[in-house]
């Protein structure tokens, strides 16, 4: 078959023939229990291999340009249990210190009682993850761009240290999304999604992925096998259902992103605004080279005479709410979610501000995103 576009990867790829009825859609198996008795596989919902589960796989494979993929219940669930194939005890880790905060409390707290050592970097440059790789190291873990500022990590570059130390390399690329980056063709091997997010992106789907190699994908299968952490099949077909939509949310998302961070960037009442796309964005030039585009979220720091808590407390249109990349616009205050487990003192040594809000753009018309932030604004001025 001739290579696909995007869309019509999302569309069709991974879609369930029902031969049946004919019906346009993939039809839902929701059975737990199949025939073992003269079949090519042997089905179970724990085994990941359900034909929901299976196809599904298929279109998340084809947009991450890998041979395999596999799904999860949620993206703590997918990138546990990616760690947990590739680390045994006595083994280390090495992990980007700009970080998803689930990620970062897996890795405190669960690692240790594996006997699983790890480091986090000091930074986010190349030298940072140079040092801190030790003869014990058995991977690289990275995310770009990161939560909550956005900072950009050469993809190509880590790929490449990994590469020369045999040492594996993995990447969050939630943000991202397959629609504006993919990784492996960078040379990461293998690429995690919290599928809850862009993937679901309807604010109803709680779902995780892992994609890479056959190799890898069936390494990972032995663990997931035995932690159980596989999707219903009902939240399966609604995810791929969801899917079909990927490019053409992503890109209108992205679009008003874009946009928004340029006006903000401009704002009287905002100091800062962190968005790759941004010329004044210190790897805006990194960003542009390793992404199609440049993402649908960004943050930004209010004035410091405006009360962030107080402002969110007056958008209208924009919600405030923990998730992201629903098709609805949402915000959040890092130091009172993701960070808020931190002292002041290390939040201030990260970036952290009490005044940082992280914005999750959605598909709505940007002239009224704009105006319930002036009105926000306005209502505390």
């Amino acid at each position: 078959m001739k290579k696909l576009g995007e869309n019509t990867i999302c569309t069709h790829i991974g879609e369930i023939e029902d031969k049946q009825f004919k019906g346009a859609v993939s039809p839902m198996f929701l059975s737990t229990s199949y025939e073992f008795l003269d079949v090519d596989v042997k089905r179970y919902p724990r085994y990941f291999n359900t034909p929901n589960q299976e196809y599904l796989s298929r279109k998340i494979a084809a947009l991450e340009h890998t041979e395999s993929a596999i799904i999860f219940g949620s993206g703590m669930a997918a990138i546990s249990t990616m760690f947990l194939a590739f680390l045994q005890k006595g083994d280390h880790l090495v992990v980007q210190n700009t970080l998803y905060g689930g990620t970062v409390n897996f890795i405190k707290e669960e690692l240790p009682k594996y006997g699983i050592e790890f480091t986090f970097t000091k930074g986010y440059e190349v030298q940072d993850f140079k040092k801190a790789i030790q003869p014990n190291t058995k991977l690289i873990h990275i995310e770009s761009p990161s939560n909550p500022l956005m900072t950009i990590t050469d993809i190509k570059s880590i790929a490449d240290l990994g590469k020369s130390n045999g040492i594996l390399t993995s990447i969050d690329n939630t943000f991202a999304s397959p629609i504006n980056q993919n990784p492996i063709d960078l040379g990461i091997d293998l690429v995690m999604h919290s599928a809850t997010k862009y993937f679901g992106g309807h604010s109803d789907i709680s779902a995780g992925a892992v994609a890479s190699s056959a190799e890898h994908i069936d390494k990972i299968w032995n663990v997931a096998k035995n932690l159980g952490g596989n999707l219903s099949d009902m939240t399966v077909w609604m995810l791929e259902r969801s899917m079909k939509t990927l490019g053409l949310r992503v890109k209108a998302q992205t679009k008003n992103a874009m946009k928004l961070a340029k006006w903000l960037h401009k704002h009287p009442k905002i100091s800062k605004v962190y968005y790759p796309g941004l010329k004044s964005h210190p790897e805006y030039k990194l960003a542009k080279s390793q992404m199609k585009g440049f993402g649908a979220m960004l943050s930004f720091e209010l004035h410091e005479k405006l009360d962030s808590y107080a402002f969110q407390k007056e958008l209208n249109l924009i919600k405030s709410s923990m998730s992201l990349a629903g098709v609805e616009s949402n915000v959040i205050s890092p130091h009172l979610t993701s960070h808020s487990l931190l002292t002041q003192e290390e939040r201030d040594t990260i970036g952290i501000s009490d005044q940082l809000i992280r914005l999750s753009v959605g598909i709505e018309d940007l002239k009224d995103l704009k105006e319930d932030i002036n009105q926000a604004i306005a209502a505390l001025t």
